[in-house]
């Protein structure tokens, strides 16, 4: 059984930064697509990023980059996803998600992703 679990959510002040991790169990990120999605009180859940380590390519948003770096660890199991110069509009529960494959030439879709984590808070206020 696959489990993804996002760690690392919270509240940081406009300007800041923080650190996600997605883990996975029963899953490993090599020759899969990983991505992150954030939904904001109120909206419908965007994408972020699409990262595949099959090709080595990181897709982001408009909104994101710049901002938002994603790195995979050693293991395969764990995912990074550091978020800068944070603002208000980055306010959100942010999920992973995880397929086999490549990211695909619209990667934003959520139907491409068979497995997602529960999600994590990240709240940017002063």
């Amino acid at each position: 059984q696959v489990q993804l679990v996002e760690s690392g959510g919270g509240l940081v002040r406009p300007g800041g930064s923080v650190t996600l991790s997605c883990t996975a169990s029963g899953w490993t990120f090599d020759y899969s697509r990983i991505g992150w999605f954030r939904q904001a009180p109120g909206k419908k859940r965007e994408a972020i990023l699409c990262t595949s380590d099959t090709d080595g390519k990181t897709y982001f948003s408009e909104s994101v980059i710049g901002r938002f770096t994603i790195h995979i660890d050693n293991d395969k199991k764990t995912n990074i996803l550091e978020m800068t110069s944070l603002q208000s509009e980055d306010t959100g529960i942010y999920y992973c998600a995880t397929e086999g494959g490549f990211c695909p030439p619209i990667w934003g879709l959520e139907q491409d992703y068979t497995h997602w984590g529960r999600g994590t808070q990240v709240t940017v206020s002063s």
